[in-house]
């Protein structure tokens, strides 16, 4: 065993800790309107708890591929970055991972808190959201979901995680076809040519470079 470096697993209460702030954000920003979207939530909580569970409390995934596919990989912390584990990519690929992976968690997080802003004020003044970030993209809160599981993925992957992942952005496209289906409805031609200028999940590269040298240009 690699000496210095910490145990993987048993700190329960950092797990209920985390499970319980990442909760909160989820709550907070993507508030459940029906049924539907209380089983979308489902999802994603059911995302945080297998991964802050393996993350702190026991590393399944680690057990299931030493204990019954030979693997290797001693029950370490830093093994818990586990492309690095599996490919003998060492502390130095961990890290990239961690890096990498907070990359796009922190990107998802920060769609998601702007679309959710953009959209709060739009519902008080009963009216359609075309600017801002909903000029890149239709539904930058679901992009933001898709970033931040999809960096979580790389930082600290799991078997269940990865199951659940597929099943987040199904829940979610349709979700999105069925609000887009009830804006139509509502607001007919507007958002008709709306959808026909404006990607649903990811933005027009040439549009997301001109926005980058914008905003250098105004800062």
């Amino acid at each position: 065993m690699e000496s210095g470096q910490p145990i993987l697993g048993g700190t329960w209460a950092i797990t209920i800790i985390m499970v319980v702030i990442a909760s909160w954000v989820v709550f907070k920003y993507l508030v459940p309107k029906g049924f539907k979207e209380w089983g979308n939530v489902g999802l994603i909580q059911a995302f945080i708890i297998a991964l802050y569970a393996e993350m702190y409390g026991f590393p399944l995934t680690i057990y299931l591929l030493t204990t019954f596919l030979g693997f290797d990989i001693p029950w370490l912390h830093v093994n818990g970055h586990l492309w690095a584990s599996l490919f003998g990519g060492g502390t130095g690929m961990a890290m990239l991972e961690m890096i990498v992976g907070y990359a796009f968690v922190f990107l998802g997080l920060s769609l998601i808190a702007r679309g959710w802003k953009q959209i709060y004020a739009a519902r008080k003044e009963e009216r359609l959201v075309t600017d801002g970030i909903y000029g890149y993209i239709r539904h930058p809160q679901y992009t933001g979901i898709f970033l931040a599981i999809f960096g979580q993925l790389i930082h600290w992957p799991t078997i269940p995680t990865l199951v659940l992942f597929p099943a987040i952005f199904v829940a979610y496209y349709t979700l999105a076809r069925k609000e887009e289906k009830i804006m139509i409805e509502r607001f007919g031609d507007e958002y008709r040519d709306y959808v026909k200028r404006v990607p649903m999940f990811v933005p027009k590269w040439e549009e997301s470079i001109e926005a980058i040298f914008k905003r250098e240009n105004s800062a």
